[in-house]
């Protein structure tokens, strides 16, 4: 446990400490983009905060290899993951990067991506079969071919997922900081009984990507002052897709009688950990085909901006996403642990639906009466009256005076209107 700390604990150390080296980097180069129609912020941003987060991994990678029992994990673990995560997080490092600063085609982006997820199937870093209850016809075995398929559409789905829900300051670091914690806490379940190499490369990784996005947080928490870009979400997504590769090979067999879930559990906690960036991503796709755009044509109907239009703040709608996160990924956990029946989750989701109403409705009411808050600066309202100018005779118009603006005298001198008292 204390050995897990420690690697989070150097890789949120030496990101934090990056990232003002890397912002006054990226402002030098220029990497701070005009506003953009969809972008919620309101002045330049500059991104590549990947940069300090991918600093971050690869010290704490090489401190996790020299440790007494992860880093023997780590280097007896079949596809030696250390190197395999340093060469794919570098090279999708390096293609955010160049999207970041000079922009990319989406295609040729995809690319990368799919070759980062190459990288790790080099490695052996892949699902070697997928686990289904007897039921369902027992656990399918996949050969070379597909399993190498299969391995890099969960990679490149997963980095996309969580491409696409960074879209406010602190949202994508703070929800893949939660779905590593939760990453995590099932590993050290499981690691209760059971040995392997596996677990503790999953636990080890997630502990790593836990500091990771904690010591970038600091710096990228509304409001932001450096944007991890596509830089690091591709890096932190690619990370996590890694952790639960690792981690679903284990023999469904073993963890069979450890709870109510069985077998499933390799499937379900993946799904719970990744289910608001996918939802997100599914959603997002959909929305764009069916207006006949491209499903990597960037709009501005994600969920976080949907909370945003119903009337939540910025960082309220955050926080309301980092709600949602905790509740699937952890209520998943949990239930694994106590052993409750898979039905359950069902009335997970509809609780986080409830979360999403009732943090809603204060806005709602709102909206049909009184001027909701904002924490992200002084109220609104209408505008305040305008003072007249010194040595003017004007009185602020409190109510309109309805004589009219063209009567003369006798003389045809203008009538000026007296302005009304005021008890």
């Amino acid at each position: 446990m204390r050995e897990y700390l420690f690697m989070a604990l150097i890789a949120a150390a030496v990101t934090y400490l990056l990232v003002p080296l890397v912002r006054r980097f990226a402002i030098r180069i220029g990497a701070a983009p005009e506003i953009r129609e969809r972008d919620v912020h309101t002045t330049p941003t500059p991104r590549l905060g990947g940069l300090a987060m991918y600093g971050g991994l690869v010290a704490g990678l090489l401190v996790a290899s020299e440790l007494a029992h992860t880093g023997q994990a780590l280097n007896e673990a079949e596809g030696r993951p250390v190197m395999a995560l340093i060469i794919a997080g570098g090279l999708i490092t390096v293609t955010g990067f160049l999207d970041d600063w000079w922009g990319m085609d989406p295609f040729i982006k995809l690319a990368g991506q799919i070759a980062a997820a190459g990288v790790l199937v080099y490695f052996d870093l892949r699902l070697v079969y997928i686990p289904l209850p007897k039921d369902w016809g027992g656990s399918t075995s996949l050969d070379y071919t597909l399993s190498t398929i299969i391995t890099i559409m969960v990679v490149v789905v997963t980095i996309n997922a969580v491409n696409f829900v960074d879209g406010l300051d602190g949202l994508a670091a703070g929800i893949v900081c939660i779905a590593a914690m939760a990453t995590w806490a099932y590993s050290i379940f499981l690691s209760k009984s059971i040995s392997g190499d596996n677990i503790t490369t999953t636990a080890g990784i997630a502990a790593i990507l836990i500091g990771t996005c904690l010591g970038f947080l600091p710096h990228n928490f509304h409001p932001a002052k450096i944007f991890m870009g596509d830089t690091g979400a591709m890096l932190i997504g690619l990370v996590l897709a890694s952790s639960i590769v690792t981690v679903t090979p284990v023999d469904p067999s073993v963890i069979e009688g450890i709870n109510r879930f069985g077998v499933l559990l390799p499937l379900l906690v993946p799904a719970a950990v990744l289910v608001l960036p996918l939802i997100d991503l599914i959603t997002a796709v959909v929305r764009r085909t069916s207006y006949g755009m491209s499903p990597f044509a960037p709009d501005r109907g994600h969920l976080h901006h949907r909370l945003m239009d119903i009337g939540h703040s910025h960082r309220r709608s955050v926080l309301i996403m980092y709600a949602w996160a905790f509740l699937f990924a952890f209520g998943l956990v949990a239930m694994s642990t106590i052993g409750v029946p898979v039905l359950m989750f069902p009335v997970v989701i509809l609780l986080a639906v409830g979360v999403l109403v009732l943090m809603a409705a204060p806005r709602w009411r709102g909206r049909r009466g009184s001027q909701p808050s904002d924490d992200d600066g002084p109220p609104t309202g209408p505008m305040p009256p305008i003072l007249p100018e010194p040595g003017s005779h004007a009185q602020p118009a409190m109510r309109p005076v309805q004589e009219p603006r063209d009567r003369a005298n006798a003389e045809g001198r203008r009538i000026i209107p007296t302005a009304p008292r005021h008890p």
